[in-house]
């Protein structure tokens, strides 16, 4: 089990793809779908598909998404392309420094974090049970949890094993040697 579940998600201050920056702490009073975001990963661009038709029927549930772009190879004005192609209505957040991405232990981009009206996370994981061997999904995650938290239940699961690319962070200074190494390697559909 995830040592963030049922704890208040860290807070962030991030620049928007789109100009301004964006708080967390904005969103709270709605329910928000947090998803470490890139331009690059095709497992990500498999979850904008069904988060974009999500956005329409969670938005006037309150149902809030938020990307957090995390990836140090991707610039921004390769997230603001990928973001027209695609679609994207919410807003995508630069995590320049990995900040975010460090604070929320997040290691794959999509990976999820679902959280209540308060600010607590109540899911955090995968977007649906799919891999590389299993390409069809035969269990909606995200889904699961935000309709358990519309309807004012608990998510089952609460945690589940993302899936998808590495984040490709920043390599570690010979100055700072707290930061543990990350695989880099993506895993791709």
């Amino acid at each position: 089990m995830s040592e963030l579940i049922n704890r208040f998600a860290p807070d962030f201050s991030l620049p928007s793809v789109n100009g301004g920056r964006v708080s967390l702490s904005d969103f709270r009073g709605s329910f928000v779908v947090l998803t470490f975001w890139s331009a690059e990963c095709p497992w990500s661009r498999r979850a904008d598909v069904l988060l974009v038709y999500r956005a329409l029927s969670w938005g006037p549930r309150g149902v809030q998404i938020v990307g957090i772009a995390s990836n140090v190879t991707e610039t921004e004005n390769e997230i603001a392309h990928e973001m027209e192609r695609r679609g994207v209505r919410y807003p995508v957040l630069l995590d320049l420094d990995q900040s975010a991405a460090n604070a929320y232990r997040a290691q794959t981009t999509p990976h999820f974090f679902v959280l209540d009206k308060r600010g607590i996370i109540r899911y955090t994981g995968a977007l649906d049970d799919a891999t590389f061997k299993q390409p069809r999904p035969k269990v909606l995650y995200l889904d699961r949890a935000v309709t358990a938290l519309l309807e004012n239940r608990t998510p089952d699961p609460q945690v589940t094993l993302p899936y998808g690319c590495a984040i490709v962070r920043q390599a570690p200074s010979e100055a700072d040697t707290s930061q543990s190494p990350v695989p880099t390697n993506p895993t791709k559909p």
